[in-house]
């Protein structure tokens, strides 16, 4: 299958750009500078060049695509709008959402727990719901906090930090849980989702929701912190890291039953903690 995919360069893009061409897709992938052309490029993809922003790039790469996966992040509700309006009109069109647009969940859930989004993500919601109503064959990809590889959120708010002050941060007790994914079963996913039927909504989580204390003192083991943690209060989190504060409080535990059923995916990494440790 012919695929066009945006987000290629980023941490889920390549990866998912390697499993595309492992499965035998030919993958055509958005390259907005010199570097993203790079890393499309040694992906396996054909670079296309352009951003999120050049709406004609986007329709003519659907155009000559037989299916498309959004991946890139896009500043605003109303860009990742434009851009699913340009691609949506041929064949699957797999849209990213997240998880964090559930908020807590009070226990085991899947993809029809009720939304109360955090303000950070509050705007997926709008988006979403037009892309189910007006794209030709809509699939969208709920993804937890990805891990494995560069960790890139949970390195950048909890790793990096921890590491000047000697001890890996978490929020409050720690107990709230995180739904977590590593990154090469979410790339698995979203080749599988090309397969779905249209207006498909797959959380896609691995199955595993550890503690956020527990990934934090995994952390602090890789991070050469002889798994040293400290508890921080959400007012200093959101001083520290902003509004995804938050996001990183919630309480989830999701389960990937509904992509195992109808996709035939099966989470490969069944530990994160593990890994996350340097295991």
């Amino acid at each position: 299958m012919k695929v066009f995919l945006t987000g290629g360069s980023g941490y889920i893009g390549r990866a998912t750009i390697a499993e595309l061409v492992r499965t035998g897709h030919a993958v055509e992938a958005l390259a907005r500078s010199d570097r993203a052309e790079a890393a499309v490029t040694a992906a396996g993809a054909t670079a296309v060049r352009g951003g999120l922003g050049d709406l004609d790039v986007l329709a003519g790469g659907a155009a000559r695509a037989e299916a498309v996966i959004h991946l890139a992040q896009a500043t605003s509700g109303e860009e990742d709008l434009a851009a699913a309006r340009a691609m949506g009109g041929g064949g699957p069109y797999v849209h990213t959402g997240g998880t964090w647009v559930y908020g807590d969940t009070g226990g085991l859930r899947d993809e029809t727990a009720p939304w109360n989004p955090p303000a950070v993500v509050a705007w997926r919601k709008p988006v979403e719901d037009a892309v189910l109503a007006r794209a030709a064959h809509p699939v969208i990809v709920r993804p937890g906090l990805l891990y494995g590889g560069e960790n890139r959120l949970i390195d950048a708010f909890f790793v990096e930090p921890g590491r000047k002050r000697g001890a890996i941060p978490y929020i409050g007790e720690g107990a709230n849980h995180w739904a977590l994914v590593h990154v090469d079963d979410l790339a698995r996913l979203y080749v599988a989702a090309l397969s779905a039927g249209p207006g498909s909504v797959y959380v896609g989580v691995g199955g595993v929701n550890p503690a956020a204390k527990e990934v934090a003192e995994a952390c602090a083991h890789a991070a050469g912190l002889a798994g040293k943690t400290t508890s921080i209060t959400l007012e200093q989190a959101r001083a520290e890291m902003g509004p995804v504060a938050d996001a990183f409080a919630l309480d989830q535990e999701f389960t990937p039953a509904k992509a195992r059923r109808e996709l035939g995916w099966e989470p490969r990494y069944p530990d994160p903690v593990r890994v996350l440790a340097g295991g």
